[in-house]
């Protein structure tokens, strides 16, 4: 399996021991709709993953300077 998942992985898998509460973890399944435990726990981690990296653009706002010259919408015509 791990031969198998070398080839189509960008990334080393490696296992890891973590003591997480037992009904936490039976209700990310439930509402996750995934089968497993570790699709859903690796759901999880990339929600949370995701969101925090939102947090950090939109700390980004007001900070940006920006050119009011900037014609965005003639940079989206095709030519």
């Amino acid at each position: 399996m791990i031969v198998l998942c070398e080839s189509l992985c960008d990334y080393l898998h490696m296992a890891t021991n973590l003591a997480i509460d037992a009904d936490l973890l039976e209700r990310a399944v439930a509402v996750s709709g995934k089968k497993t435990k570790t699709a859903a726990v690796t759901m999880a981690l990339r929600e949370f993953v995701a969101r925090r990296e939102q947090v950090r653009i939109l700390e980004l706002f007001g900070r940006l300077d920006w050119n009011p010259e900037y014609d965005y919408k003639k940079e989206r015509s095709r030519r």
